[in-house]
């Protein structure tokens, strides 16, 4: 147990010790901008058809959801409420916490993979001789583009989920669209948007860095490369999660 949390605790420093060393200044400014180019395209565009489209079935599931527990109840509540409760729903955690969490798994492992193989290749030590910050000229980009396009993500994730709600309804018949789009219509805290982008940007950061540190620091071949990409995508998730906890705590 102890030799276990010595071993967390010796990660933690040296994915702190990576940080430092990523953020430092970079010499020559115009290889990083193609650098950001092609990590927006990476990183960010070739997401947006899976969240866009996995966006649509959760809001559509979960506006059902919501009409189901609404109607099962006593209460003569209307059904612009579902329009109402599944915009509040989505923008405070779908749209940012549930969508991490599956970009996690595909960016994550992704990042993780590709500087793990080009450890395990030598890549990064030919980098170092040429005295260029491989931790910088690597990780950095990969920051940059996750910060700049995740808050896109997150627009189209939202509206994707309320289209699937408005959609679900108009084929379902199970509640008039005119009472959907009169619930998103209805009064709402402008605050919950600002909370969700802010959760957005600490998500892409780490799912930024987390893939990125374990797949620098990897040791061996394409099999630890293998395992580094699993081990990051899991350790990102749990941080996601927690990471939701404390900022709901302290932001709401």
């Amino acid at each position: 147990m102890i030799k276990v949390l010595k071993q967390y605790i010796e990660n933690i420093g040296k994915y702190f010790a990576l940080l430092l060393q990523v953020i430092k200044k970079p010499r020559n400014t115009k290889i990083y901008r193609k650098l950001i180019v092609r990590e927006l395209y990476d990183l960010g565009v070739n997401s947006v058809g899976l969240v866009g489209i996995l966006s649509v079935f959760m809001g559509a599931v979960v506006a059902i959801q919501l009409y189901q527990n609404f109607k099962s109840t006593s209460l003569p509540i209307p059904d612009s409420y579902v329009g109402f409760a599944t915009k509040v729903i989505v923008v405070l955690e779908f749209s940012s916490t549930i969508i991490c969490i599956i970009l996690a798994g595909k960016v994550g492992s992704y990042i993780a993979s590709s500087i793990g193989t080009m450890r395990a290749t030598e890549q990064i030590d030919a980098l170092e001789v040429m005295g260029v910050n491989s931790a910088s000229f690597l990780i950095l980009p990969k920051i940059i583009a996750s910060l700049l396009f995740y808050p896109i993500l997150l627009m189209i994730s939202i509206s994707m989920c309320l289209l699937g709600g408005y959609l679900v309804g108009a084929l379902s018949n199970m509640w008039s669209t005119v009472d959907f789009v009169q619930g998103l219509q209805m009064e709402f805290n402008p605050w919950f948007f600002t909370y969700s982008f802010i959760k957005m940007e600490v998500f892409a950061f780490i799912i930024a860095t987390i893939p990125a540190y374990y797949g620098y620091t990897v040791k061996g071949g394409s099999l630890e490369v293998g395992r580094a990409s699993t081990t990051a995508v899991v350790w990102t998730c749990i941080v996601l999660i927690v990471t939701n906890l404390v900022l709901t705590n302290l932001i709401l």
